[in-house]
C-alpha cells in the first residue's frame, strides 16, 4: 500500500513538472497570454492577501486594527524606499510585534 502511495505521488508530480513542456511543445518562447498572466499575478496576490490581512481590521477599530494599518502602512512606505520585498515584510512584521505589545 505504502509503495502504491508513493509511486502515485510520485508519477502525479512528474506529470505535472513534464506539463508545460508537453503544452508549448518544446518552443523556446511562451506565449504572450501567459507572459500577461505571469506579469499580473503577484500584483493581485499581494492585493488578496492585504485585504485577506486587514479584512477584520476594518470592521472593527480598535488598537489592534491601528497596530495593522501602521504596520500596513510602514510595510509600503519601506517597499517604496527600498524595493526591497523581504525588508519591507521585515519591517512590518517588526512594526506590528512592537505595536502589539505595547498598544494592547
Amino acid at each position: 500500500m505504502i509503495l502504491l502511495l508513493i509511486l502515485t505521488a510520485s508519477a502525479v508530480t512528474i506529470l505535472l513538472r513534464a506539463f508545460p513542456f508537453v503544452l508549448f511543445g518544446g518552443k523556446r518562447q511562451m506565449p504572450s497570454v501567459i507572459h500577461r498572466i505571469a506579469d499580473l499575478m503577484p500584483p493581485a496576490i499581494i492585493a488578496v492577501l492585504v485585504v485577506y490581512c486587514l479584512k477584520g481590521s476594518i470592521a472593527a477599530v480598535t488598537m489592534e486594527s491601528l497596530a495593522a494599518a501602521v504596520a500596513a502602512a510602514a510595510t509600503a512606505l519601506v517597499h517604496i524606499w527600498k524595493r526591497n520585498t523581504l525588508a519591507s515584510i521585515a519591517v512590518g512584521t517588526l512594526v506590528y510585534m512592537v505595536l502589539i505589545r505595547v498598544l494592547l
